[in-house]
Parts: C-alpha cells; structure tokens; sequence
C-alpha cells in the first residue's frame, strides 16, 4: 500500500509540473481586454497648499516709534484701511517749520536767481515734510487678509520677517507706507509661505491659487494655461478646476529631488478655502480626443515597433501597431486595431521562468503567477 501510494504522489506531481512548464498557456487564465474609444488624458500630480495671487509686504514710509496697530493677523481689511501708525509728533513739527520757511521765501524776491532759489529748495523741503508725515500712517493697498506682523507698539518702525504668502501679484504701499509685492512664482517645497520682509504682509484672499511642486520630470510635461484639477485635504468632496498661471524658472532640491514651483490659478475657489490648506494638483499634459486605445499592459515595445496580442477564436495573433498618447487610461492606437478587438494583457510572474513562464516551486499549483498587471484592469 505504501508503495502505491507513493506511485500516486510521484505521478500527481509530474503531471503539476508538465501543467506548469508545458505550453504555458494552461498555468494560468489568460488576462484581455477589448480595444475602447473615447477621450484620452494625460497628467501629472503633485501636492501643494493654496497661496494668494496678490501679496505685499508693507512698511512705514519713514523711520520712528510705532504708536499703535490697528490689526492683528487673520483680520480682514479694506482698501485705504488704516493698519498702524507712528508716533508722528516730530514729523508734525518739520511740516510747520517747512511750511514757515515757504511762506518766508514766497514773500521775498523770487524775481531774482538768489531769491528764486531760495524759493524752490523751500518748497522741497515742505513736499518732503508733508511725505514724512504720510509715511508715519500705513494704509492697506488693497483688500485681503493680514498674514503677517511684525512689530509691536513702542518698537521701531522696521519688521523682522515673518511667515507669509509669497505669490506673485502687484501689491502697493498704501498711502503714507512702502509696500512690496513678492514675485516669486511658488515656493519649491509647494508651502507657499515664505518670510515676509516688511513690517505687515497683506494677502487678497479673494484671488486664490494653488502652489504645487514637481519633479523635473513632470515638469517638462507642463505648459502655462494647461487645465488642472485640485482636490482639498480639508475638503475631501470638493474638487476646484483652475489652470496654470506660471511655472518657476529656477529649481529648488530638497533630498537630491529637482522640484519646480508651479502656481495653479482658481477658477472659482470653493467657499471656506483657507491660505496654507494643502490639497493635491493634477494637471492635463495631453488629451487625445474620439481615440482607440488599450490598457498600457497589452502593448509590448522593442527596437522601436510596438506590438499588441490580439485573441480571436482562440487563437492569438501578434499586431504591429502605431501608438499615439501614453494616458492615465491606457495607450492610443492610432493603426493596426479595430474598436472591440480582444487583446491579450502581458502578466507579470514571479520566480525568473524562462520566456516568462512560471516555475515549478514544489506543491500543488506552486509558482502561480499573482496575476500583476501594469495599468490593470479593462478601460
């Protein structure tokens, strides 16, 4: 009996391995698909945090001791609001002394080169006064949002830096202040926040966008109004559209990775949209429009032809065709295919069998290949 038995098992795994390593096509179900049509896309993704699409740091027009400050960070303001001010005791003085030493020169002998001179530089000197003490009054240049403070009352007029946006605008010094707008397209590390130079940074919270950082990879698949897409960490049933407004010139690495900065302008940013909320940006690098194409697995790619394996009556055929866009649902075929042809899906195995078939791994059904498909799955 134990000798039978023995027979038995000896014949039962010698017809496992020729099952296995024989024509191959019994070791495992064949994967297809059929070839679709429709719309094809191209993309790539990236994460970022939204930014303003006009920022400006603001300082004094004039050096002195600040008086008071009429806002604090996250406080929304309006245009001409006025956000601080100096101690403006000093300036008030030299407008009255310049404007004594105008009337002085106005009323003496300006028909003559001596008095006429003595004149204009009088009145340059009172223009000057009236810009100091308008310089002692910081206004906001346009509505938006404080992002940024730094100063305290008592303190002098100048800031230190501190964390806010850093997108491209064209922001102003209000009246009586200095005002510079920050020209950088997008941080490299996508945070969109960077440290402000003046003593308050103003940020229009009404023009938001989108900073994201990409590979330089990707980034050569990018160009300047292409479509995106942007999802929300804080939203997660919300999806905002935009396209790209600019992309840095300069690259930023952190960790040996090449980023570059990309600004993704809103269309229509969804309400309670927040400055430094993160989220993730896709954008639309192809679009191929009424095509046929197949899952990327189907398609095989030596010496420069490609090749797809039809399936037809149990038969397979290799095709020679032509491919056109490479997108997130599969591969155009531009010749060699028809709508509604079953292809054959490539597999991927495990164990290094020659011509990629599965090697016998010892057991009943060992060495199964786990049925990986590159780009998986019907279109």
């Amino acid at each position: 009996m134990n000798g039978a038995l023995t027979a038995v098992l000896l014949a039962a795994a010698a017809l496992s391995y020729t099952a296995l390593t024989g024509d191959g096509e019994q070791a495992a179900p064949a994967r297809t698909a059929t070839v679709s049509r429709g719309t094809l896309l191209a993309s790539v993704s990236a994460s970022g945090s939204v930014t303003s699409a006009r920022t400006a740091d603001l300082s004094f027009g004039t050096s002195g001791t600040v008086e008071s400050i009429r806002v604090k960070v996250g406080d929304k303001v309006t245009k001409g609001q006025v956000l601080a001010t100096l101690d403006d005791e000093a300036a008030q003085e030299a407008v009255t002394s310049a404007k004594a030493a105008l009337d002085a020169a106005a009323e003496g002998d300006t028909a003559t080169a001596s008095g006429y001179s003595t004149y204009v530089s009088a009145k340059a000197e009172y223009n000057d006064a009236l810009r100091q003490l308008s310089g002692t009054t910081m206004k906001a240049p346009f509505s938006g949002t404080i992002t940024a403070l730094n100063g305290t009352v008592g303190g002098p007029s100048g800031g230190s830096g501190s964390s806010g946006s850093s997108t491209s605008g064209g922001g102003q010094g209000g009246a009586g202040g200095g005002g510079s707008s920050s020209g950088s397209a997008g941080s490299g590390s996508g945070s969109g926040s960077s440290t402000g130079s003046g003593f308050l940074t103003i940020a229009a919270t009404s023009r938001l966008e989108m900073t994201a950082s990409f590979t330089e990879a990707d980034i050569v698949k990018i160009k300047k109004g292409r479509p995106a897409t942007v999802t929300f960490d804080a939203l997660p049933d919300v999806t905002a559209s935009g396209k790209v407004a600019s992309i840095d010139q300069t690259s930023t690495t952190t960790d040996n990775v090449v980023q570059y900065g990309v600004r993704i302008s809103l269309a229509d940013p969804p309400s309670g949209l927040r400055l430094g909320q993160t989220g993730k940006v896709t954008v639309v690098t192809g679009q191929a429009d009424d095509v046929l194409y197949v899952p990327a697995a189907a398609v095989r790619t030596a010496g420069g032809r490609s090749t797809v394996t039809v399936v037809q009556n149990g038969q397979r055929t290799t095709t020679v065709v032509e491919t056109g866009l490479s997108g997130d649902q599969g591969v155009e075929i531009r010749s060699g295919l028809s709508e509604g042809t079953t292809v054959l899906l490539n597999t991927t195995t495990t164990g290094g069998g020659s011509g990629g078939r599965p090697q016998f791994g010892g057991g009943m059904g060992g060495g199964l290949p786990g049925g990986g498909m590159p780009g998986g799955g019907r279109p």
